[in-house]
């Protein structure tokens, strides 16, 4: 398998280097275009089926952001090119799944190849299947601290976790939970029981996953019908669930 992808860059000399460094070192990838612009850009991602965009965020007459808006939904992997740190915080927002500084490390542009492979390589072999998650059961109980006490929840009927600032609602089969806990001290101790951090909002049960979907930046849909973003950053971590 070999990532279908396109760069978009507006200066030549940087569409250039970025072009040999991908051609050079990394063989999983096939470059089917480059771009100047966004509206060039726009134009391949329309003409292809594709798996990776590099995509650099200042251009003439808009960015990367409005490029992706324009997109709308999307199945493609985004790699951030730029030169400018501060845009890390939007690039995670806008679903990139890595964000690379120029000068452009070697090693780096490696890495955030590997890392798409993997997730391509993960939803390809889990398409038109059933998913079966790894950890087949989920066993045992926790408590939650009550005004007057604690109760006692079984593992299995929770669905997910949700962060409400230092607060976490826990959504079970039949009722929600609001408790003075953060997200992290739940994810904490659910990591042993299938429980995957997929967003830095929420904590889902694997075991209530029924669906995944590839769209823009991921999501899975749980058993009581509630549809989850999946964060890029996590993606790779939730598939390894499944087999």
């Amino acid at each position: 398998m070999k990532l279908k992808a396109i760069l978009v860059e507006d200066e030549a000399k940087s569409r250039e280097i970025l072009k040999n460094y991908i051609l050079k070192y990394c063989p999983k990838v096939d470059l089917v275009g480059e771009a100047s612009n966004i509206e060039e850009g726009l134009v391949l991602i329309r003409n292809h089926s594709l798996d990776l965009v590099f995509l650099d965020v200042e251009m003439p007459y808009g960015n990367a952001f409005d490029l992706l808006d324009k997109v709308g939904d999307r199945q493609f992997e985004t790699v951030f090119v730029t030169a400018y740190s501060h845009y890390a915080i939007e690039a995670l927002n806008a679903h990139a799944s890595y964000y690379l500084l120029k000068p452009i490390s070697i090693d780096k542009l490696i890495e955030a190849v590997d890392y798409v492979y993997a997730i391509k390589e993960k939803e390809n072999s889990l398409q038109n299947t059933v998913l079966q998650p790894v950890n087949a059961q989920v066993n045992g109980k926790i408590t939650i601290p009550v005004q007057n006490g604690f109760e006692v929840l079984e593992i299995a009927d929770i669905l997910y976790c949700q962060a409400d600032d230092n607060y976490t609602n826990i959504y079970l089969t039949d009722r929600k939970k609001l408790v003075s806990k953060t997200l992290k001290y739940f994810e904490q101790i659910l990591a042993k029981n299938g429980f995957a951090r997929v967003h830095k909002s929420y904590l889902v049960n694997v075991n209530a996953v029924i669906e995944y979907k590839k769209g823009k930046g991921g999501s899975v849909v749980l058993s009581n019908g509630k549809e989850v973003m999946v964060s890029p950053s996590r993606k790779k971590e939730l598939l390894a669930y499944f087999s």
